[in-house]
């Protein structure tokens, strides 16, 4: 038998909680904000004059948060510690015509986001949640957390060559969840049902971003539950250990040399270019907003920014057993191996040695160990928003994160102990 775990699972626990309530950023947030609140943060809006003084705060726009302790004391000039993260997850989202079917079913009109496992989403039961913008000008989260769509695939017995070919999926035709039956597809079938599932007014609704999920809740897996199975790990996990660690920190009552900051953005799976993405405005006027109302001017701000530095939280890929040759045979990172440094020399990762060596302090002064991500050289390596960060705010960031296997999946997999020891070292650099 393997070695029991040493750590409480208690955090893991907690983060399975967390991911189960995040069906789509919009929720995610909401939930970080209100766990926020639980530890004596409070939320502002971008739209109020706001003050100097001490405490926690945060702002949510859309899919987005940005939350902030400012000690006791802190001049203009103190730089900040950043946990960077994302709150977005590769799925099927719905059209603005979602109404459609043919031969007897109802359907629902999906459009690919960023890069999903699209096999990965076959013969799942799907929820539905989202945000629903009202003819007031208010907004209203939904989610139908039960089983209500399903994208069916096609037979053996209709499709022979799969099992020698590979599975081939046309976007646009072969991902359109099935709904209902019936062959009186009206416009306005959709909403009204959500109108109703929340209950609003018929025809309130002028406005959404739907899109579906996996209603299959986290779980431990294994012999001896040593991993743990869960949607939207990618990157969750990251926006759940920020909270937490920005909470703790917080909560830890001593004098901070840094303001600690957990910045989880939207869109990172699209390339950050929007208004709640890395590469949008918010966070830099959220941290010069922050340095103004203390009292200090630009030249305070460019102060700050110059001692900042970013921990920017991500996924990395754990050595997957079947695939071994897809990695760089020297960095094999493991599951509960402790978090990863992901380190790419053309700047799809922004880690260089002097990141490396605060990242490397932050473990060592938690008692977590840490592995090391590079890829294959014969392989694309993916991004983040780390260099995004770094170029747009001249801040030095360093890429990290939690090995998975099934990454972009509709389910993916880590180590069960991985989730607390990131939040581990994260507690540890936002403490300085």
């Amino acid at each position: 038998m393997s070695e029991p775990s040493r750590f409480d699972r208690g955090h893991t626990d907690d983060l399975m909680s967390f991911l189960a309530a995040g069906p789509t950023p919009y929720h995610a947030v909401a939930n970080a904000g209100a766990r926020l609140e639980k530890a004596g943060f409070r939320q502002i809006a971008e739209t109020d004059a706001w003050d100097g003084t001490s405490g926690g705060r945060y702002v949510l726009r859309g899919g987005a948060i940005i939350a902030w302790y400012v000690p006791e004391g802190a001049a203009p000039h103190t730089p900040f510690r950043i946990v960077g993260a994302h709150t977005d997850s590769p799925n099927l989202r719905v059209k603005p015509r979602p109404d459609t079917g043919a031969h007897g079913f109802r359907q629902v009109a999906v459009e690919i986001y960023g890069g999903p496992l699209m096999n990965s989403w076959l013969d799942r039961d799907l929820g539905l949640a989202g945000r629903l913008s009202l003819r007031d000008g208010s907004t209203r989260l939904v989610d139908v957390d039960r089983p209500l769509l399903r994208v069916p695939q096609l037979a053996i017995h209709l499709d022979r060559s799969v099992s020698g070919e590979g599975l081939k999926l046309d976007k646009q035709r072969h991902l359109q969840p099935i709904w209902g039956l019936g062959d009186d597809v009206r416009d306005g079938d959709l909403i009204a049902f959500l109108e109703q599932e929340s209950g609003l007014p018929a025809g309130s609704v002028t406005g959404w971003d739907l899109m579906t999920y996996a209603v299959e809740p986290p779980a431990y897996l294994g012999r001896d539950q040593e991993l743990m199975a869960g949607p939207r790990l990618d990157n969750l996990l990251s926006v759940h250990a920020g909270t937490a660690a920005l909470a703790a920190v917080a909560a830890g009552g001593a004098e901070l040399p840094y303001i600690p900051v957990l910045a989880a953005f939207d869109h990172e799976e699209t390339g950050s270019q929007s208004d709640t993405g890395a590469d949008g405005p918010l966070l830099g006027s959220v941290l010069e907003r922050s340095v103004l109302t203390r009292g200090g001017s630009h030249e305070d701000r460019a102060r700050a920014l110059a001692g900042t530095v970013c921990l920017s939280s991500d996924m990395g890929h754990a050595v997957h057993p079947n695939y071994a040759e897809r990695h760089d045979p020297t960095h094999h990172p493991r599951a509960n191996g402790g978090p990863i440094l992901k380190v790419n020399v053309n700047n799809r990762y922004a880690t260089d040695g002097s990141g490396r060596a605060v990242f490397a302090a932050a473990c060592e002064k938690a008692g977590v160990p840490f592995q090391t991500f590079v890829s294959n050289n014969s392989m694309p390596c993916g991004t983040t928003i780390g260099p995004i960060t770094a170029a747009r705010h001249g801040i030095r960031t360093v890429d990290i994160g939690a090995a998975i296997l099934s990454m972009h999946s509709a389910r993916e997999l880590c180590g069960a102990d991985d989730p607390f020891l990131l939040a581990n070292a994260l507690v540890a650099f936002l403490e300085g």
